[in-house]
């Protein structure tokens, strides 16, 4: 019997990835609105029983697509839980610390970048994207504020803990991704750019260089 649970598990949430990937995909490529439940089911090549009894509606299934591309596996471990913090968290110099926030913000953009290019252009008429785009923004804050005390703390803000997550928010997020994203900017070029501007914004030695 307890040989049985683990494979079963397995497959569960190997199917779970699946029907998350096909509507991440399918949202993507046709819209949120224009996805319907027995589409997601066919690409997955599940019943579409499966899909409600896993998921029970698009709205959730657009959480999970998010929240997938968001750290880039199915663990049940969020940003703020995952192994790279620790690293950021140890380091002493400041600039160091805002490159490797980046670095890892920008494998996140990176990934989400199609899927929440669609959860904007449809927030306006749609509430379950306008949802979603809020939640987004009021999570990547909340990490951003992570950042901003971390920095606070080693003396290095030469601006308010508040200020320094606005200016996170707006040089870091999303919204300044896309616009660059869409006028050629490699996701290195954005990562540099962002380094340098962050620095520059925020800390008392923004020219200090890493060793």
């Amino acid at each position: 019997m307890t040989e049985n649970v683990k494979p079963r598990a397995a497959r569960t949430r190997a199917t779970r990835r699946r029907i998350v990937e096909a509507a991440g995909a399918l949202f993507v490529a046709d819209g949120y609105t224009a996805t319907t439940l027995d589409q997601i089911a066919s690409r997955a090549e599940v019943a579409v029983q499966t899909v409600y009894f896993h998921f029970g509606n698009k709205r959730t299934l657009l959480k999970e697509a998010v929240d997938l591309a968001v750290v880039g596996d199915d663990a049940p471990v969020g940003i703020l839980g995952r192994p790279w913090l620790e690293e950021a968290a140890a380091e002493r110099e400041p600039r160091r610390v805002i490159e490797l926030w980046t670095a890892y913000g920008r494998g996140i953009v990176a990934r989400i970048g199609p899927i929440m290019r669609v959860v904007r252009d449809a927030a306006v008429v749609d509430a379950d994207m306008a949802a979603q785009w809020t939640a987004n923004m009021a999570e990547t804050a909340t990490a951003f504020r992570v950042l901003a005390e971390q920095l606070e703390n080693l003396s290095a803000l030469r601006v308010p803990v508040d200020e320094a997550v606005d200016v996170l928010c707006a040089l870091s997020g999303l919204e300044m991704y896309l616009v660059l994203a869409d006028r050629g900017w490699t996701p290195e070029r954005w990562e540099r750019f962002v380094v340098d501007s962050l620095a520059h914004a925020l800390l008392d030695h923004p020219d200090t260089e890493t060793t």
